[in-house]
């Protein structure tokens, strides 16, 4: 290869990756398509490689492009919390920290933390991304992720908020005074549930634990979503059993249009943890989001969890 890539192209192919899309990518990057297609064909040409495969609807990288942008994703994100970090010299801190979370973390995020970052820090930008899949938050270009303690990935930096959490089984007093109430969660097995999908598609399977002893419930129902405040809503119109986080079932239980049960079998567990890698020069944005998730803790501690 007689020329390396600009910083430009090495920018626009990872943004193509990330995005799965040349026109979201030139979006982002501010130039056109055509543009953005024209440069990685030439560098493609001087690469010797074939970075993509492209159809008339879709992008995706090759094995090569695939390993390309493993080994050009750190470099782009080191080069970012350089120049974040020089900007740590001006007065008061500016850029962005990109998270990503799954709702009920977002939500934790959003309550408290969120609008006292932004108070603190008017001149940074949050962007908070949510989805349910695990991803890896470095080789996707985010700062830190949020993960459940019992799902934290290994090497990481792992700061907790937000108290324990709980998964509780809800149903309406109307279903139960016509169904009855299950005692133990074998007894689940005769009654319709609400089942829960996954992001990645695959049926959660629902987990008690008591004593010791640990049970784990395949549930079979009339309804399948993806959505714990859509489960909610199913329960309070009696189609059947959920298996909830307390928070989103909370509204409904303090009005009385669902009930708990089975409470001794759904003991909390550890909760959230904002995490990024230990290895990096932590950017200045994520280290004053870090800093104010530390303050808020310290200083308004949440009510007790579980109800």
């Amino acid at each position: 290869m007689n020329q390396r890539p600009s910083l430009t192209e090495l920018t626009a192919f990872a943004a193509i990756v990330r995005h799965a899309s040349f026109r979201a990518a030139a979006d982002e990057l501010g130039m056109s398509a055509s543009t953005l297609s024209h440069m990685m064909r030439a560098l493609e040409q001087r690469l010797g490689l074939r970075l993509f495969h492209r159809t008339t609807r879709s992008v995706a990288p090759t094995e090569a492009g695939a390993r390309f942008f493993h080994n050009v994703s750190p470099v782009l994100s080191d080069l970012d919390r350089a120049l974040a970090d020089v900007g740590a010299l001006s007065e008061q801190p500016t850029g962005s920290v990109r998270i990503n979370a799954a709702e009920p973390a977002a939500r934790a995020l959003m309550d408290r933390i969120v609008p006292a970052f932004l108070e603190r820090y008017p001149g940074i930008h949050v962007d908070l991304v949510v989805e349910g899949r695990l991803v890896d938050i470095v080789a996707e270009g985010f700062d830190a992720g949020v993960r459940l303690g019992e799902s934290l990935p290994r090497d990481m930096v792992a700061v907790p908020f937000g108290g324990d959490c709980r998964l509780l089984c809800v149903a309406s007093p109307d279903y139960l005074r016509r169904a009855g109430t299950p005692r133990t969660p074998d007894e689940l097995a005769r009654h319709p549930c609400v089942r829960f999908r996954l992001p990645s598609g695959k049926m959660y399977r629902w987990e008690f634990k008591r004593h010791g002893q640990e049970f784990k419930f395949d549930a079979n129902g009339p309804i399948t979503l993806d959505n714990m405040d859509l489960m909610v809503d199913a329960a309070i119109k009696g189609l059947g059993i959920a298996f909830v986080w307390d928070d989103t079932a909370r509204p409904a239980l303090d009005s009385g249009k669902l009930v708990t049960i089975l409470d001794d079998w759904t003991p909390p567990f550890e909760g959230h943890y904002l995490y990024y890698p230990s290895h990096r020069l932590v950017p200045v944005a994520l280290r004053a989001f870090v800093d104010v998730l530390k303050d808020v803790e310290r200083q308004a501690p949440p009510p007790p969890r579980p109800r």
